[in-house]
């Protein structure tokens, strides 16, 4: 796929004009297109998908997945009320909390979101409160290790996430001993999986579970479907997980004497590829084995190179044709920081733009102020034209709760 320019007819370069380097930029109708390919991949069966809020949070985005028709899963409080700003109702929303205080899920309980139990000791807690007056989901740990790497595993034996499938004689327990009113199952074993057996497998885990539980009305598949971050690189086929997912997953149903509803849970496949960051080369510095590139970014906008070696793609806007060379690309931040490692670009020079690809998912949302540097602004391209969705930060925004003492 060829490396754009424009973005739904708007010029990338003339966004650095009008707001700034680095911004962070979104197509709208890729976030739109992405919501119907998973709807497409799974028409055979009843289908509600829930945004994994904590990918891309800003307002207008879930305002814009609501728009397409997803609901979303949010795993804090303070995710919960940006979906509710955003326009969801709290039937649209799911809490999956790990390890919070009761008073959190109390808080969400009384704004009527439904609860996604991860621990035994929250079945307890929560039975001694609600018994069967509040209905809940439970998060099971399948122990499945699946995903790009053992830090975005999450239903691996050794995981926090989730009460483990080996403890399923205690979660009956629990739910006989408070009456509760169980009408969901959960299962996340991570991100970046390719295979429809992975999915398949999880599903067994599911459905071997669920015969133990009369009252459901839908089963969670979680999500972690796979996008192409390198050329050529290979992304989940989500048609074919549809179809074998979809066929099991009716075949259970019958089994199981109802039709339930599948639920998803996409973070990263709806967001990631529809995100860009755009930044400035500060300076081109050679040493004696490598060329730097140094921009006006780094782990404080993008942590994802550094936290989880992920691969961005990246290009030089600004010299589209010029001699190709290898580089480094740095961030400037006082910290190992690298964005890129020997990597082949069309000549840099101090002043180009540079776009980094599939930016979308846990880029803006895990930003933050270290070495006291501002956050970017955000840019949401829709019907054509350039939306600011959130402002560029000032001095100010970083010494706004700080208490100034005299000494």
């Amino acid at each position: 796929m060829p490396n754009p320019t424009h973005i739904q007819g708007v010029s990338i370069s003339a966004l650095a004009d009008e707001f700034g380097t680095p911004l962070y930029i979104y197509d709208g109708e890729k976030i739109t297109s992405q919501v119907k390919t998973l709807q497409e991949a799974f028409s055979a069966v009843p289908l509600k998908i829930k945004f994994a809020t904590k990918a891309l949070s800003n307002i207008n985005i879930l305002k814009l997945i609501r728009k397409a028709g997803a609901g979303i899963d949010a795993v804090s409080i303070e995710e919960v009320k940006l979906g509710m700003m955003a326009g969801y109702s709290a039937e649209e929303i799911m809490y999956t909390p790990s390890g919070v205080a009761f008073e959190e899920i109390q808080e969400a309980v009384n704004l009527g979101i439904m609860i996604n139990l991860d621990s035994l000791p929250l079945m307890e807690q929560f039975g001694q409160v609600y018994s069967n007056s509040v209905a809940a989901c439970i998060r099971i740990n399948p122990h499945i290790m699946a995903g790009g790497n053992l830090k975005i595993s999450t239903g691996h034996k050794e995981s926090k996430f989730g009460i483990s499938i080996e403890q399923l004689p205690q979660i009956l327990e629990a739910v006989a001993k408070y009456k509760l009113q169980i009408i969901g199952l959960h299962i996340h074993t991570g991100s970046d999986i390719l295979d429809a057996e992975v999915f398949l497998r999880g599903g067994n885990v599911l459905f071997e579970a669920a015969v133990q539980f009369p009252d459901l009305k839908f089963l969670d598949f979680g999500g972690g479907f796979k996008v192409a971050y390198k050329p050529n690189d290979i992304a989940t086929d989500v048609m074919e997980v549809g179809k074998k997912v979809g066929e099991a997953f009716q075949s259970f149903c019958k089994q199981y004497g109802r039709q339930l509803e599948l639920w998803l849970e996409p973070g990263k496949f709806l967001v990631s590829e529809a995100g860009y960051l755009l930044v400035k080369t500060n300076v081109v510095k050679e040493s004696t084995s490598v060329t730097f590139v140094g921009v006006d970014t780094g782990l404080n906008h993008l942590i994802r190179p550094m936290m989880y070696d992920a691969y961005h793609s990246l290009y030089n806007l600004s010299n589209p044709e010029g001699k190709k060379a290898k580089y480094n690309v740095v961030g400037y931040i006082c910290e190992t920081d690298t964005i890129a490692s020997h990597r082949e670009l069309n000549e840099v020079k101090a002043g180009d733009l540079l776009v980094i690809k599939n930016a979308g998912a846990y880029g803006y949302s895990m930003a933050s102020n270290y070495n006291s540097r501002l956050r970017p602004a955000e840019v949401l391209i829709w019907e054509g034209q350039a939306r600011q969705i959130r402002k560029r930060e000032k001095f100010e925004d970083l010494i706004r709760n700080q208490e100034i003492l005299e000494f």
